[in-house]
């Protein structure tokens, strides 16, 4: 069997320093030794550790991947050459800088649909960039490095979970009985509810429950014998285009499985009824009653 073939992907930076001996550029590696040396020092100072040598070498591990990812940022072309042409004119800081952006704005993002206060204490999410930069940037400099890619699938990754925050604070701020602020957040779970109570009709958002609401939901609907389509419908037009996409997939996956909605016309209890809505809602029901 033959060997598998194992394509090489350094850093960028690496890739651009390679080229430095051929480059004509008087004190180019002199100068750009220098940035390297300063992003380095910081790096070290902030993340690692300038006081012993696993420190700086870690430090020395992320600047490698800081400054690649922020030249994978600002080149418009697939080009070690341009890369060069970039860090000497201008410069390493600005490259790191631009990756460094990336991170940070990465980090700000929502990396799961449940939130809670510790979600926007600064002490966490310092920690959460700290890690980001870890697990992207960290890499020896000769060797294959997938950073960029592993940047774009955790970005693809969390920019469905800030969709789905997103359509669910929207929920909560129009809830009909008024606007939600807890701190604490199960996006699915407000989701889940809208798209249960909108089978009643009428557009109504209902984005927090309690038992009693929901006891006189089921009585309705099972009087009324609503067309659930015609409550989604509504439920989608009262929403703003730009969560309509999550909204639409929710509401597909609900039509076909949801235990809440395929029981409701039936001889069930209340309390299975309840529990089943617990399963979707989770901690965005009140329990107002035993």
């Amino acid at each position: 069997m033959l060997p598998a073939l194992v394509k090489e992907s350094l850093p960028r930076l690496t890739r651009a320093i390679k080229l430095l001996p051929g480059d004509d550029r008087e004190d180019a590696a002199v100068i750009l030794a220098e940035e390297l040396s300063g992003i380095t020092a910081m790096v070290a100072d902030k993340f690692t550790n300038n006081r012993t040598a696993e420190g700086i070498q870690k430090a020395v591990n992320l600047t490698v991947g800081g400054v690649s990812l922020g030249l994978e940022q600002v080149l418009t072309v697939d080009s070690d050459e341009l890369a060069l042409d970039f860090l000497v004119e201008q410069g390493a800081e600005l490259a790191f800088q631009a990756g460094f952006r990336q991170l940070k704005e990465l980090a700000a993002m929502p990396e799961d649909t449940l939130i809670g206060e510790y979600d926007s204490d600064p002490m966490y999410a310092q920690r959460r960039l700290r890690d980001l930069f870890f697990d992207i940037c960290f890499t020896e400099p000769g060797a294959n490095w997938d950073g960029p890619a592993k940047y774009q699938t955790q970005l693809k990754q969390r920019q469905e979970v800030q969709a789905v925050v997103r359509l669910a604070n929207w929920l909560r701020r129009h809830n009909a009985e008024g606007a939600i602020k807890d701190p604490d957040l199960n996006a699915e779970g407000v989701i889940a509810l809208a798209i249960i109570f909108a089978v009643e009709g009428g557009g109504r958002i209902v984005a927090r429950t309690g038992q009693k609401e929901f006891e006189r939901f089921v009585k309705a609907v099972r009087k009324a014998k609503p067309d659930y389509e015609a409550g989604f419908e509504a439920l989608v037009a009262a929403v703003p285009e730009q969560h309509r996409p999550v909204l639409l997939n929710r509401i597909d996956l609900y039509r076909k499985s949801c235990t809440v909605l395929q029981k409701l016309p039936g001889r069930f209890a209340m309390k299975t009824l309840w529990t089943e809505l617990e399963n979707y809602a989770g901690s965005e029901l009140d329990a107002d009653y035993d």
